[in-house]
């Protein structure tokens, strides 16, 4: 192999899109055609921001490190902890804040999102220092902030409703402290459930401890130095030593405004997820593909896998047409699921709604010409690996609706049928071949295959696969 030949490749982003590219390449022997180079700005390599919640829990950054340090040099890819201040597109070169010039043949724009910092009064000091107790929670570093204020008994308050707003709230109060919520929606994780499914949300988390308000908005911040109180529009004050922000995020894009590439809501591609400059791509959260910005895992990983047929040469005309929306996740230990449409476009839609208030459990599917087209799922999941399969299908549903409803376990077809992680794509005969092979710990299950290591919700699946083999090896009934 002519290492010179080989063309220069630049990811800017360090992330779960950049980290998954990198994935890909590998497995398409890329390194053979491209000398690979990550600029990313946290030193600690490549973390799971999901599962950030654990970092709060005495959980370590090892427990969700995706690519430590090291593995940039064992995998022959150089690793730059470095802030990329300016990308010169013409002359093929980005400059990093040490003054440093980088050239690339390609480069691909990873830099995900930023969180967003809502309009109140007293956030910062004079000196544009974030005010002592006030945390934005979107990064590692974030967390050891957060860690210092985790002392039980005191007053938290968290604003976002999304999953890392409702992750965070629900850690928090597992260390002590009296926390709560305050969304400006009218219910919780709008985004990806409807409001039924939102209201259900909320009244399991306030059984757990949690308290909530949603269709608020907090406007100043009371406290001569730090936090004391946090006052709302309509004049109320609630007590808060603690404030964590985590009200969403927007695409990062201001390298690529600067570099003279087409920004709209993101960073605009087509369906090679090239932008402007045929040599500079984008992936993740920072991307807009058919006017569409992907804040979830699994358009990522979707994205990065055409985008390294791409670069690799295996399918250089390989074309990413766009995802469907797929959540499934355990929101502070409730499932959630919701997939394609969550709201129906009119009268022609039929909806098939299930609500057990007992159970805590609500579902909803949205049939469109006999077939499926949305479902949303809240305290009981079981079925959406089925209902996901038969809407990528377009099955035709059935004369009794509910049947789609009940799913009831069938090892046949499980074993054969289902994806256990849909963040990857993993199916049980993947794990079962890397369970004989060896593998014993969720940790090694994860490394070997990548299940696990998206949003972590099939975790007690695949804790439960690996105790089934563990327990038929040594004889036992599982």
């Amino acid at each position: 192999m002519n290492l010179s030949a080989r063309a220069r490749l630049a990811i800017v982003g360090n992330g779960m899109a950049s980290g998954r590219l990198l994935d890909e390449l590998l497995r398409r022997d890329a390194l053979r055609q491209l000398q690979i180079s990550v600029f990313g700005e946290e030193p600690q390599g490549c973390y799971n921001r999901i599962l950030l919640h654990r970092l709060l829990s005495g959980g370590t950054l090892e427990e969700i490190l995706l690519k430590p340090p090291a593995w940039y040099a064992e995998h022959g890819i150089a690793f730059h902890p470095a802030t990329v201040t300016h990308i010169d597109p013409w002359h093929q070169q980005l400059q990093t804040a040490d003054g440093q010039w980088h050239a690339f043949d390609q480069l691909v724009l990873a830099t995900g999102s930023v969180p967003v910092i809502p309009p109140l009064e007293g956030l910062r000091l004079a000196d544009g220092q974030w005010r002592p107790g006030v945390v934005p929670y979107r990064t590692a570093a974030d967390c050891e902030r957060l860690r210092q204020y985790l002392r039980a008994g005191r007053q938290a308050v968290v604003i976002g409703g999304g999953l890392l707003g409702l992750e965070a709230a629900k850690t928090l109060h597992d260390q002590g402290l009296h926390v709560t919520v305050l969304h400006a929606a009218e219910w919780l994780m709008n985004r990806q459930l409807d409001a039924p499914a939102g209201r259900f949300l909320q009244q399991a988390l306030e059984r757990m401890g949690l308290a909530i308000r949603t269709a608020v908005q907090a406007t100043r911040l009371l406290g001569e130095t730090a936090v004391e109180a946090v006052q709302l529009a309509d004049g109320a004050t609630l007590p808060a030593d603690l404030l964590v922000l985590a009200c969403g995020v927007s695409p990062r894009v201001e390298l690529a405004r600067q570099a003279g590439l087409e920004v709209r809501k993101g960073i605009v591609v087509d369906d090679q997820l090239r932008t402007s400059q045929p040599q500079i791509y984008a992936v993740g959260e920072c991307a807009e593909h058919r006017g569409v910005v992907y804040g979830i895992v699994a358009p990522l990983y979707e994205q990065c896998s055409v985008l390294a047929d791409i670069l690799s040469g295996v399918r250089p005309q390989a074309r990413y047409r766009g995802s469907l929306l797929y959540t499934r996740l355990k929101v502070a230990g409730v499932d959630v699921a919701s997939m394609g449409e969550i709201e129906s476009e009119g009268e022609q839609d039929e909806i098939i709604q299930v609500i057990e208030p007992q159970r805590g459990v609500y579902r909803k599917l949205i049939i469109r010409q006999e077939q499926l087209v949305g479902a949303v799922l809240v305290g009981d999941a079981t079925a959406a690996a089925s209902l996901l399969r038969r809407l990528q299908r377009g099955d035709l549903v059935p004369s009794n609706r509910l049947d789609w409803l009940a799913s009831p376990y069938r090892r046949d077809t499980q074993e054969q049928e289902d994806v256990v992680c849909h963040c990857h794509q993993i199916r049980p005969q993947q794990l079962i071949q890397a369970i004989q092979n060896g593998c014993r710990t969720l940790s090694e299950l994860g490394s070997r295959t990548g299940a696990g290591t998206g949003c972590g919700s099939c975790r007690g699946q695949l804790a439960r696969l690996l105790l089934q083999h563990a327990a038929a090896a040594a004889g036992a009934p599982s």
